[in-house]
């Protein structure tokens, strides 16, 4: 009897193939307390086990260059000191053993990166569930469970694959992924559209429903797993399959071209980053540029405020991996539901409207000022520029820039280069924001829309809200009139505006945003050669035509069937 089950689109792509479920072993925790004469040998088990990680990690010959530099991010984790003096102070002061410790540990880390609202980092949890794992693994001496095996045209099935579980898989044998937990940007995610294989995950309970070994199609474009498939459905996919194939291999072809349209216009197509191995995997897809590198993770890997220094050598480097291509920076944007270990934030009942982003910043001069020098100083080794967060008034803007004018005073006195011409741009993410655009835009060199929030705030939607979730679209009409002012008043005053929420990877929505005057999108990586394929066979005067018609909806399903339509 076939059986259909839907889950998260995380990699697009179709596959046929055979099932197999995958489990991993379940690791008892010790919880006994010792003496503290005992103390020393259980930091130094936990110490060791760490060590005989990182040594595994660095022996990845063989690996692509996703799983190498997911496998850096980890050895980074690793190498914080907050990590290893967070277990070290419980074993010594609370006398818990080698294994409850780094327990305990992984799972405070764990709880803080689960709480964040922003996906990414969100899913950056799963970073710490895992080299926790691993670090046990070596702890109690087991060996784990691997992919290495396989027969050929496995679609892989379980509760959740860590980049350690795909780190040695046989990818020729492996054609897609179906997990239960995670999401669009989890590593499960980032491995599969790496390797160009349809996932699905966040599906539930995917794995306590499947005996493994059932003949089964995976539709990462639809969203859907179809087991026990019926002979004219396996017919078409096997269609649909061949034409995927010649699709693919034209978009290799383009990852790498200029996306300019049929008349003329030439758009950016860039890529959001974390860290300087995300930027790695954005430069191998073909981005034009970075629209969106975040700097929480610089303080959230930190145990302090990270210093000037260091930040400046985090921004040189991406500045210099990408030369003469943009770097958007956005300034820190913390507090809500991202917090630091080393810093309390007060207690608020709305923290995601409260003391975060561009506020506390404001607030906290000299840790801000640490920011703005290195990101002025890195600036004269490319073309960096800084973005703005969560601006409300434009007196936060002026105080910024302000700021910034000083800084380049003092690097004058200094002897210190930097790029006098350094752009300045806001991200355009609330009401405020829209509806003073033709205000803010003499202050700022560019918008960037940040569609996440800003159609969160626009429709009153708390998109983290199950109950209401299909109240949460980016195809509301009163999202896209928003988007069209922005651009519009951008283009009046000679400047330019860009998109890096998750609209901007959407596909099915970029001749829409093409329409609306988009000047950038910023997305995932992944999505780059497709953007870019579909903007190289587009009008944009045609699409402007379509875009009028889609403001002019009354409804979001109004708007999604005339996307449809218009494929």
């Amino acid at each position: 009897m076939t059986e259909r089950y839907e889950g998260i689109k995380a990699s697009g792509g179709l596959a046929i193939g055979n099932l197999y479920l995958f489990s991993r072993e379940e690791v008892v925790v010790d919880d006994r307390k010792i003496r503290e004469e005992e103390a020393d040998d259980e930091f130094n088990k936990v110490k060791d086990s760490i060590n005989a990680y990182i040594d595994q990690l660095s022996n990845n010959e063989g690996a692509s260059e996703a799983q190498k530099n997911i496998a850096a991010a980890h050895t980074e984790l690793l190498s914080d000191p907050y990590f290893t003096d967070t277990i070290e102070s419980k074993i010594k002061n609370e006398l818990k053993n080698s294994e409850l410790a780094l327990d305990e540990t992984i799972k405070e880390m764990v709880e803080i990166m689960s709480q964040i609202d922003d996906d990414y980092l969100r899913e950056r949890a799963s970073d710490y569930k895992d080299i926790g794992l691993q670090v046990m693994y070596k702890l109690k001496k087991i060996t784990p469970k691997d992919l290495a095996h396989l027969d050929k045209n496995s679609i892989v099935i379980s509760k959740e694959l860590t980049p350690s579980d795909t780190s040695n898989m046989d990818k020729e044998a492996v054609v897609g992924f179906a997990t239960d937990l995670g999401g669009k940007t989890s590593h499960t995610s980032i491995i599969a559209q790496t390797l160009d294989m349809p996932a699905l995950v966040g599906m539930g309970d995917i794995s306590t429903k499947i005996k493994g070994g059932e003949k089964a199609i995976l539709d990462g474009n639809e969203g859907l797993l179809i087991v026990n498939p019926s002979q004219e459905e396996i017919d078409n996919y096997t269609a649909l399959i061949k034409e995927q194939k010649e699709k693919k291999e034209r978009l290799k072809l383009i990852k790498d071209k200029e996306a300019v349209t049929k008349d003329g216009k030439k758009i950016e197509v860039s890529a959001n980053i974390g860290n300087l191995e995300d930027l790695k995997i954005a430069i191998e897809n073909g981005c034009d540029g970075v629209g969106l590198f975040r700097t929480e993770f610089l303080y959230m890997q930190s145990s302090e405020f990270p210093s000037e220094e260091k930040q400046f050598e985090v921004y040189k480097e991406a500045t210099q991996m990408l030369g003469d291509k943009p770097l958007i920076i956005r300034t820190l944007d913390i507090g809500g539901d991202k917090g630091l270990d080393y810093f309390e934030f007060p207690k608020e009942e709305n923290p995601f409207l409260g003391y975060r982003a561009i506020r506390l910043c404001l607030d906290k001069k000299e840790m801000f000022k640490d920011q703005l020098r290195a990101l002025v100083r890195a600036s004269a080794f490319g073309n960096l520029k800084i973005m703005i967060p969560f601006v409300v008034n434009i007196n936060e803007l002026k105080e910024a820039r302000n700021m910034i004018e000083e800084i380049k005073k003092e690097l004058d006195q200094e002897g210190i280069a930097y790029n006098k011409d350094l752009d300045v741009g806001i991200m355009v993410e609330t009401s405020a924001s829209i509806i003073m655009a033709d205000k803010f835009i003499k202050y700022a060199d560019f918008f960037s829309i940040g569609t996440n929030d800003l159609t969160q705030y626009t429709l009153a939607v708390d998109r983290g809200n199950e109950n209401i979730a299909d109240l949460y679209s980016n195809y509301n009409p009163a999202v896209l009139r928003a988007i069209k002012h922005v651009i519009d008043i951008s283009h009046e005053a000679g400047k330019w505006t860009g998109m890096c929420g998750a609209f901007a990877s959407d596909t099915e929505a970029t001749k829409l945003l093409l329409g609306l005057g988009l000047d950038e999108f910023s997305g995932s990586s992944a999505k780059i050669a497709e953007i870019k394929d579909t903007i190289i066979n587009s009008d944009q005067n045609k699409e402007s035509e379509f875009a009028a018609k889609a403001i002019d909806c009354e409804s979001t399903e109004e708007v999604e069937s005339l996307v449809k339509e218009h494929k």
